[in-house]
């Protein structure tokens, strides 16, 4: 089968940043969910094959509470870890690209409410929350689901970055309804605020999730706002086009790239690379007069 044939490598690296004193982000990776093993080998220098049940990465952003945006974010990405345990990823869940994200959503929701109910029992966490962003690469696509700031990029050096999920945040909604130009987003001095969040007491968490297929040579990267809102994606193209295929390079240079830029807040990415199948991404030169698949490009859906 073309699953078999496909070959990835996965890394990821977190920093607290210039300025902050915890680390309130936390991540995870699993290579084989088919093994459960939450380890990265030898820190993605080495290709894997996908297995029958994918590979998954998760970056959460935790706020708020007393020093307990970590707190919020670990529950976010232990939920994760429980619901993606070998014997629980049966046939039912993983028959169909349908079934695979609607039990991505069912994860976040479950994640909403733990961190809800941790922050009801325990007055040292109340008012904390996390984001979460999570990319559950599976057959010969990735599904991307997410709550919140933190992101989910594509990038492949014929096509460049391209954005695949779209932020719960008040300055979204603005370029939504036409009240602010995209290009001005960046700047926008309310870019902190997040209109959905795991454990916002005010409402239930809104998951949103999209699906891609893989090309070969594709780089997927999830970040918290710790690099998107130090970097312009502009930016971020421009040390992954210097630096791509070398994942630790590409890893290295955004972080410092963020810290250099003021590292105002806790920096956190990981990245999956389509060493081997997929689909052939088209030439530069072919795309040109087509604009970027956009986010909602279901592809392989």
């Amino acid at each position: 089968s073309s699953m078999s044939k496909i070959k990835l490598k996965l890394t990821a690296l977190t920093d607290v940043g210039c300025i902050r004193k915890n680390n309130e982000d936390n991540f995870i990776v699993c290579q084989d969910l088919s093994k459960g093993d939450w380890l990265m080998s030898q820190d993605g220098a080495e290709p894997f094959e996908l297995g029958g049940k994918g590979s998954i990465m998760v970056v959460a952003d935790g706020m708020g509470g007393m020093n307990a945006g970590e707190v919020a974010s670990d529950i976010a990405v232990k939920t994760v870890r429980d619901f993606f345990a070998p014997d629980k990823l049966t046939d039912t869940v993983t028959g169909r690209p349908e079934t695979r994200c609607q039990y991505l959503r069912q994860v976040i929701l479950e994640a909403d409410s733990r961190v809800k109910a941790k922050g009801r029992t325990d007055p040292e966490t109340e008012g904390m929350g996390s984001t979460i962003v999570i990319a559950w690469t599976f057959g010969t696509e990735v599904h991307i689901a997410w709550c919140g700031d933190s992101r989910a990029y594509s990038y492949h050096p014929n096509t460049g970055l391209q954005q695949l999920s779209k932020d719960h945040s008040y300055v979204q909604e603005l370029v939504d309804s036409g009240k602010l130009l995209p290009e001005l987003a960046f700047d926008h001095p309310d870019s902190n605020i997040i209109t959905s969040s795991l454990g916002d007491l005010s409402k239930p968490a809104a998951p949103d999730v999209v699906t891609t297929a893989l090309h070969e040579g594709q780089v997927f990267l999830l970040c918290s706002d710790g690099l998107c809102g130090m970097l312009r994606d502009s930016e971020m193209q421009q040390v992954l086009d210097s630096y791509y295929p070398d994942l630790s390079l590409c890893k290295k240079n955004l972080v410092e790239g963020a810290l250099k830029a003021g590292g105002h807040d806790n920096v956190t990415l990981t990245m999956t690379m389509v060493v081997k199948g997929g689909m052939k991404m088209p030439a530069k030169a072919e795309l040109s007069g087509s604009g970027p698949a956009g986010p909602a490009d279901p592809a392989g859906a």
